[in-house]
């Protein structure tokens, strides 16, 4: 977020001042795909989970302000970037509720999850209200955009063995393996002596662009200067997910867009800053949570140019905590 900005050691005639600095940190937490159902029992047909446990990253941050944010009221503007360390994040792990008979988990399957891509670009605007001596609120708008792509490779399956089947997909009675494409049918619980799979090499690719405008507010104090501190917190009903999954191991193989409007965005965020003459140090931490979303799905097959639409909707989500050491000079 932004800090108080006290720009020189002694009062001069300027009104803003700008401040430029780097920031170090990392995100833990998950980004998750699903697929309601259309013919099944469960909530859900499937969840995919993705984490970030954790990634860790580097940036910049550029902000305008008053030269004394106390002395009266004024205006900020604030850009932030950061950019991830491609790695290991921990597990993509994948789960089907497949039954049409019951809401039982059909399927499930681990892999080593690699975090490729990570960006993230963030803008503040708003108004600085100094209120009595120490304390200030600060309303802002706010935008983010947000970019990760993971690829899930290795690791094992467990799946429920069926007890009827009408497969008509180039898949057998017993196993229906990974590479088939499953279909709707009854199954055994997964514990009743299910198929065991195993998995080498690169098994899916997903990523998600989210794009989030928010309204909120900051709640700030310097009173034990030379320290301040800052409580923000923002939200949104409108975050705007556009995800791209590839199964890598379905035959032929497909390729599903996710466009969803509809994601409730919060934010709350909590700073400590120590102001030095021109130099800002400032510890911060956040929880950022956009719930689970609903949108039409669309397929390509077998590297094709036709767009189809799914029986099922799909839907995105993302959960993590955010914690960052931002320097910053004054000029």
């Amino acid at each position: 977020m932004v800090y108080p900005v006290f720009c020189q050691e002694k009062p001069d005639d300027r009104s803003y001042c700008f401040s430029l600095g780097t920031q170090f940190g990392f995100v833990h937490g998950q980004s998750i795909e699903l697929v309601y159902p259309s013919a099944t029992k469960g909530e859900l047909l499937s969840e995919l989970t993705y984490d970030m446990k954790p990634v860790y990253y580097y940036g910049f941050q550029v902000d305008f302000g008053r030269n004394n944010l106390m002395s009266a009221p004024g205006f900020f503007a604030s850009l932030s970037f950061k950019t991830g360390i491609p790695g290991d994040s921990g597990t993509h792990e994948n789960r089907d509720w497949m039954s049409i008979e019951n809401g039982s988990l059909t399927h499930f399957s681990t892999h080593t999850n690699k975090t490729r891509e990570f960006h993230w670009l963030e803008t503040y605007i708003g108004a600085s209200i100094p209120v009595a001596s120490y304390f200030y609120i600060k309303p802002f708008f706010s935008g983010s955009w947000m970019h990760f792509a993971f690829t899930g490779r290795d690791g094992n399956a467990t799946y429920a063995r069926k007890t009827s089947c009408t497969c008509g997909l180039n898949i057998h009675l017993e196993g229906c393996p990974a590479k088939g494409t499953p279909d709707y049918t009854s199954y055994r619980p997964i514990g009743n002596n299910p198929h065991h799979y195993s998995f080498n090499g690169d098994a899916i690719r997903y990523q998600q662009d989210w794009l989030i405008v928010a309204t909120g507010f900051s709640i700030g104090t310097n009173i034990l200067s030379p320290f301040s501190f800052d409580f923000t917190f923002q939200l949104s009903p409108f975050a705007y997910c556009a995800a791209i999954d590839n199964h890598l191991l379905r035959e032929p193989p497909i390729t599903f867009y996710d466009f969803v409007f509809n994601g409730f965005f919060i934010e709350p965020r909590g700073s400590v800053s120590f102001v030095y003459k021109r130099i800002d140090l400032s510890l911060e931490a956040a929880y950022r949570h956009i719930g689970r979303t609903r949108a039409e799905t669309y397929y390509i097959k077998d590297g094709s140019n036709t767009y189809n639409t799914a029986a099922e909707k799909g839907g995105a989500g993302l959960s993590l905590i955010d914690a960052r050491f931002l320097f910053k000079v004054r000029f």
